[in-house]
């Protein structure tokens, strides 16, 4: 558990290595009904305990950069004046909540807010907009809003590698600091208002990754959610970033992570099974990840628009007014229309190019076709932004130029602010649309299309249209953005390949207008059954069934900084005390004591395999004792086990998960009587040698009674990959035989059936017992999944076989995990400080002679055979 000691480790990461100014004085905790509360002291909350007042109702805490809001200063009289923005996706969000649900935002005003004034502005917008903004320093601002976050993440994420300071900025350490420093103060506003008991905090896209990390490190069992409105980059390119790892683990600290595409969550698994060594199954349909004991569940479902709010602005007066302007000024002229924002990824450029080629392969579209490109303001400055827009402007210029005459331009490019009711007109008109963006999160541009395209009878009577007529429509679509898995009517284009695009365009203006509805129907029906409310609706249901178990586990938060996460496991499961195993130890005349070898005694990642000195005297001390019975339980082959162990002169071995066993040196291996045929084994084989030959860094360990293909030194996707096949493979062509195909860390075994770990434990007390020998206390230590079966059965066993007073019983796992195990331990280190001091504790006499226990062994075996 993190010491009190630690917690402030988190200004150490962030604005204290700055040296930045604290964040403005933070205004009440708002409280829905009457009451009061306690402040959490300078910690945070002890232990990660949270405190939940009563009285609180149930609130959706939006966190995204920018706040849904419109905010002016009047010059004369110095007063603010706010309103909802109602284009903001965020405010289009409450739709899909349940009517009793309350909606808190946080985030930052698009304008400047003097600090004296700060304190006021928060209680306003608070109280008449539950908006909770966070006012960033000035020099925080820049360093994480246009340093790291425009021109670091935004590029990377977007596939361009900052090789040099022309194309992409350079990783700079103060940039990431900022970084931090800015997700902390929006983390520390989200503390003001949430009651982390009953309330859903939903935080949006690339801005605020790391602040999980920060709401995790207050509140333990947050029901957190985060969406990625960006494209996650492939591993390629994401593990370039220096600070990769700290970025994965604080997305996982959340409990389900967004995307709008199989792909962007795709490269994101990839990105965690390769930098952090973490698998994900699929379970019902749910992608999940475990991690520390939780499940992080990822979620794919791009997001949709808000048709109301479409359709209100198509009967907006002013639409149409401005589509019948539009109309005579373009008479005679098919529309072809494109709105970007003005950046280096929307591909406004290879459009512009597109027209040109399509202009000069067919000159008797001259004069028939227009390309309106609205040109939305940029969002970040820089040099790449200027460049693009020179390089638009020049293009546009040349080719109204060459196909151009008088009262005809070819292109007309409005880089200006449109109003949406204008742009909702230019939609409604245009015979085509083309988003021809080169690496795009989602652009809802053909979406609005669509819908606009549908109509509604007052644009159908402004455009002149019969009301009910069909509505046909036809998208260009870009194969990089997020929206073109979803618009299966649309011609997708490679945005690099001018002609390409350009013969895409005169396809789209030629379709027959049948074909034209055709498409247009499918794509409205999806947009409308998938708009912004099922979105919210879908996720927030996805993030209630991935918190439901968060009261019935304990937690404890691991690792300083950025590397914080929580570790949940069952209630009963607690660190193993050395006094307690003494005592019980201290008090038992009959012992059973079952180790694992790898990853227990000996470390798992150890490139020395052998038993040290400290081992082999410890188990020697161990064994000495006859009120002991020592195993070795272990996967490994009998003659690297008896060849370890040999100055092990009493010490059982249970080799192959226990297909070989014998109880002492002097004893004769047993093989179980389980399996006695082995003709599988030609079965498996060349289907294992088939996977071996194709998959490098693979290969296979034949033992006497399994065969295991070992992956871990191949490509983790790939030999993930090839692991479910080939289990799948070995299932279908061994289902008549007597093996089991089982897929461990990095490999995959097949064994006799009725082999484990469990069985061995069952059978060698089940013999003790036989001798009258039942023992009073066992303890049972081991680190893999293989452990798990023995955990499992000595309870089983000692609950059933056991006759005389229940035995102390310690089922102990290596490392802090989800386990069948009651206790654990850190690290091997710790396995064997344990038995040292089991072996100090004095005991009557030595082991009886050879004989005897040769006459033991004799016995359990007829036993059990």
């Amino acid at each position: 558990m993190m010491s009190r000691s630690c917690s402030n480790l988190f200004h150490l990461a962030c604005g204290d290595m700055l040296n930045l100014p604290q964040a403005p004085t933070s205004i009440p905790r708002v409280m829905t009904v009457p009451g009061f509360y306690a402040e959490k002291d300078g910690h945070g909350y002890r232990n990660g305990d949270s405190y939940a007042p009563s009285g609180f109702c149930k609130k959706i805490i939006i966190v995204a950069n920018f706040l849904p809001i419109h905010a002016q200063k009047d010059s004369k009289s110095s007063r603010w004046s706010f309103s909802f923005d109602e284009d903001s996706l965020f405010l289009q969000l409450r739709d899909g909540f349940s009517i009793d649900s309350k909606v808190v935002y946080v985030g930052s005003l698009k304008v400047d807010v003097d600090k004296s004034e700060q304190d006021e502005v928060s209680q306003t917008l608070l109280k008449e907009f539950n908006c909770l903004p966070t006012f960033l320093p000035p020099d925080v601002y820049k360093k994480f809003y246009h340093g790291f976050c425009k021109h670091y993440l935004w590029p990377l994420f977007h596939y361009m590698l900052p090789m040099c300071p022309d194309h992409g900025d350079r990783f700079d350490k103060l940039l990431w600091q900022a970084y931090v420093s800015a997700n902390k103060i929006f983390a520390d506003k989200v503390t003001e208002v949430i009651n982390p008991e009953e309330d859903f905090v939903w935080v949006h896209d690339y801005h605020l990754m790391v602040l999980p990390t920060f709401l995790r490190k207050h509140f333990y069992r947050v029901k957190l959610g985060f969406f990625l409105h960006s494209p996650f980059p492939s591993s390629e390119i994401y593990r370039t970033l220096p600070v990769r790892n700290e970025i994965l683990k604080a997305l996982l600290n959340a409990d389900l992570i967004g995307f709008h595409t199989f792909d962007y969550a795709r490269h994101f698994l990839a990105c965690c099974s390769r930098m952090l060594g973490l698998d994900y199954e699929s379970k019902r349909g749910h992608i999940g990840l475990e991690y520390f004991g939780r499940t992080v569940y990822i979620k794919i479902l791009p997001v949709g628009v808000h048709i109301g709010r479409l359709e209100s602005a198509l009967n907006h007066p002013s639409s149409s007014v401005k589509v019948k302007e539009i109309k005579k000024q373009f008479e005679g002229k098919k529309v072809i229309i494109g709105v970007d924002d003005m950046d280096i990824f929307k591909g406004i450029s290879f459009k512009l190019l597109a027209v040109e080629q399509l202009l000069q392969q067919k000159p008797d579209l001259q004069g028939k076709i227009v390309m309106v490109q609205i040109v939305n303001p940029a969002r970040s400055s820089g040099k790449d932004v200027q460049e693009a827009k020179r390089e638009t402007y020049l293009i546009t210029k040349r080719i109204n130029s060459a196909f151009g005459f008088p009262g005809y331009e070819p292109v007309v490019l409005i880089d200006r602010h449109v109003p949406f009711y204008e742009k909702t007109a230019y939609y409604a008109l245009a015979e085509c649309c083309v988003v021809n963006a080169v690496r795009d999160g989602m652009n809802l541009i053909p979406y609005k299309y669509v819908v606009c395209r549908q109509g509604t009878p007052v644009m159908d009577e402004a455009l002149g249209v019969v009301s009910g007529s069909p509505h046909p429509s036809a998208l260009v679509v870009s194969e990089f953005i997020g929206c073109s898995p979803s618009l299966s009517g649309a011609i997708r284009v490679n945005p690099w390949h001018v002609e390409a695009v350009a013969d895409a365009i005169n396809l789209a203006l030629t379709l027959p207008p049948l074909e034209k509805q055709l498409r247009h129907e499918k794509h409205y029906q999806y947009i409308r059954s998938h708009d912004v409310a099922y979105w919210v609706c879908s996720f927030m249901q996805d993030l209630e069934r991935a918190c439901r178990g968060h009261d019935s586990k304990r937690c404890w938060g691991l690792g300083f900084g950025m590397n914080f996460r929580i570790l949940s496991l069952s209630p009963i499961f607690r660190k193993l005390s050395n006094d307690l195993v003494v005592s019980a130890y201290k008090s038992t005349k009959r012992r059973a004591i079952f180790l694992d070898y790898d990853g227990t005694v000996v470390p798992q990642n150890s490139i020395v395999k052998t038993p040290s000195p400290e081992v082999i005297s410890v188990l020697n001390s161990l064994c000495s004792d006859p009120k002991n019975t020592v195993f070795i339980v272990s996967g490994r082959g009998k003659d690297c086990l008896s060849d370890w162990f040999s100055e092990c002169e009493n010490l059982g071995i249970a080799a192959e998960h226990g297909y070989f066993t014998r109880w002492s040196k002097m004893s004769n291996w047993e093989t179980s009587s389980m399996a006695v045929d082995f003709q599988w084994k030609k079965v498996a084989e060349p289907v294992m040698n088939l996977y071996a030959e194709t998959t490098d860094g693979s290969s296979i360990e034949t033992k006497e009674s399994a065969l295991v293909w070992h992956h871990q030194d191949a490509d983790p996707d790939f030999g993930s990959c090839q692991a479910k096949e080939l289990l799948d493979h070995l299932e279908s062509v061994l289902a008549n035989e007597p093996a089991v195909v089982k897929r461990g860390q990095h490999i995959v075994e097949v064994k006799p059936q009725g082999v484990t770990k469990g069985l061995v434990a069952e059978k060698i007390l089940s013999a003790m017992i036989a001798e009258e020998k039942s023992p009073d206390f066992v303890m049972c230590i081991g680190d893999d999944r293989s452990d798990e079966d023995m955990f499992e059965s000595i309870s089983k066993t000692s609950s059933t076989l056991l006759n005389s007073s229940v035995p102390e019983i310690f089922a102990c796992t290596v490392g802090q995990k989800p386990s069948k195990a009651t206790y654990y331990v850190d690290d091997t280190s710790d396995v064997l400080a344990l038995l040292q001091s089991l072996a100090a504790t004095p005991h009557s006499k030595p082991r009886g002679n050879r004989e005897e226990q040769v006459s033991f062994d004799h016995d359990w075996r007829v036993e059990i055979s």
